[in-house]
């Protein structure tokens, strides 16, 4: 087997430092009493000498526009859950250590990326896309590469053999010893694991204790080391904390991006797409602003689910500042393959990129569809769908309305029905006998006549005709056949 771990030394600063595109300094106190000390700071800040382990105070004298953040060790261990769903992607075997690091074990995956060390680079990529610096160590055993990966040693360890060697520099730090230990074992010279494995084996353990020996056996693959396994959730939950409160859209987008790529790795491993998208906005003194995106066909790709969000939220107005953003995303949808073009592939159809970058744009109930209805009356032969769907209205199929759409008129092929309905009927004025429309109506010799709905109390009973205006536009009129014989101008062709 073999175990590749990774370690994220500042996972408490990059909750954070990934929710605001800046370069200001920033930091992240521990509270201990009524003193506030520096836990970690970025690479802004230490250029103005702040160091870890400083008091808050002191930090704050060296710098006047100090970013202050106060550890969140629960955003801490949701961010490291929601890499280990990314992870999951590369490997069904996903092991949390917390509060820093995760364990995937490898060695049935590898052949499927090309071998240990190019799966190790493109997890280190997806990391650093992620917002996320982590030391990546693969050994024999998952003690051996956390061990490693926490000393800061990047390197690849495929035999067992050679383990007692990768290990013997290291200081004794890793073995998380109880101080008494670490203090009786400095008082007999012993500095490194190293120098801990050349002692006699029996004399270590009445020593130092039984615990310490089966430590070291599991480092070097001589007793079973298990893990619990990391079991992916059904839906996914992000939630980034932001450092300052803002109500400016692109900074509201750049932790979502981080989130969006999450998603994405989530959405992988579920061999899924999402149809349906919760952005929370959280506020201190306001109800959360909730933001839903609903697409079309489902989809993963985060780039795509990014350029969406930034339409609608460029139409939202927020009622207060925003502090924290949560993404949800409950119903999964199996992805269903689709030809993509040849010239652009892996692209969204272009048709439903452009359906959903208009409902995000202008809302969904801007954007339908138009379907065909078993009817006569052409106000009533159409309804509004999903777009790209077909109508099915009182259980009749498209191929059942099939007329409505053969009927369809253009003045190039003389057919009868218009395009273009008027939401409601114009009465025309009526000259020697002749409808009126900025002069008279040239008429067409056919005629249609519809008489229909009588069932529902809205009958009517009309002729209609094509009609040619003095100006040469194409018009679908038509003439009451009871009553007063008025004519009403209806449609229009294009």
């Amino acid at each position: 087997m073999l175990w590749l771990c990774l370690h994220l030394p500042d996972l408490a600063l990059e909750i954070f430092a990934n929710s605001v595109p800046t370069a200001d300094p920033l930091v992240v106190v521990c509270e201990r009493g009524r003193k506030r000390r520096v836990a970690l700071c970025n690479a802004a800040a230490r250029l103005h000498g702040v160091r870890s382990g400083m008091g808050l105070d002191a930090a704050r004298a060296l710098v006047g526009s100090l970013r202050v953040c106060k550890r969140d060790e629960e955003s801490e261990r949701a961010a490291l859950d929601r890499l280990a769903t990314w992870a999951c992607q590369f490997t069904s075997v996903v092991s949390l250590m917390p509060p820093q690091a995760l364990l995937l074990e490898v060695s049935g995956s590898d052949r499927l990326f090309g071998g240990v060390e190019r799966l190790r680079e493109m997890v280190g990529r997806g990391l650093t896309e992620l917002g996320y610096h982590a030391f990546l160590a693969i050994a024999p055993t998952p003690l051996a590469a956390s061990w490693l990966a926490h000393a800061g040693r990047e390197v690849c360890i495929s035999r067992q053999s050679a383990l007692a060697g990768a290990l013997a520099s290291l200081p004794l730090t890793h073995l998380g010893l109880a101080v008494k230990q670490g203090v009786m074992l400095q008082g007999m010279g012993v500095r490194t694991i190293g120098d801990c494995l050349r002692l006699p084996r029996d004399g270590v353990g009445r020593r130092a204790g039984p615990e310490l020996v089966r430590t070291l056996d599991q480092a070097l693959g001589r007793v079973p080391d298990p893990r619990p396994l990391f079991v992916v959730p059904p839906g996914f939950t992000g939630r980034l904390p932001l450092p300052a409160a803002t109500g400016a859209t692109e900074a509201i987008l750049f932790p979502l991006r981080r989130l969006l790529l999450e998603l994405e790795g989530f959405l992988r491993v579920r061999d899924a797409g999402a149809r349906l998208i919760t952005l929370s906005l959280h506020h201190a003194a306001a109800r959360t602003t909730q933001v839903d995106l609903e697409l079309v066909t489902p989809s993963r790709d985060a780039a795509y689910l990014a350029m969406l969000l930034r339409e609608r939220l460029e139409r939202v107005v927020l009622p207060a500042l925003v502090e924290e953003v949560s993404l949800y995303v409950v119903d999964l949808h199996p992805l269903v393959p689709h030809s993509l073009d040849l010239f652009a592939p892996g692209q969204i159809p272009a048709q439903e990129a452009l359906i959903e970058r208009l409902r995000a744009r202008l809302g969904r109930d801007a954007v339908h569809g138009l379907g065909q209805v078993a009817e006569h009356r052409p106000e009533r032969a159409w309804c509004y769908v999903e777009p790209g769907h077909g109508a099915t209205l009182h259980g009749k199929t498209d191929r059942q309305s099939q007329w409505n759409a053969d009927s369809v008129w253009s003045a190039a092929e003389g057919r009868k029905r218009p395009l273009w309905l008027l939401c409601e009927p114009v009465l025309l004025e009526m000259r020697d006998r002749y409808p009126y429309l900025g002069g008279v109506l040239a008429l067409s010799p056919e005629r249609e006549r519809i008489e229909s709905g009588w069932w529902d109390g809205l009958d009517i009973a009309r002729d209609y005709f094509v009609a040619r205006s003095g100006q040469g536009a194409w018009l679908w009129v038509y003439r009451e056949v009871a009553g007063e014989h008025r004519w009403f101008l209806h449609g229009l062709f294009g």
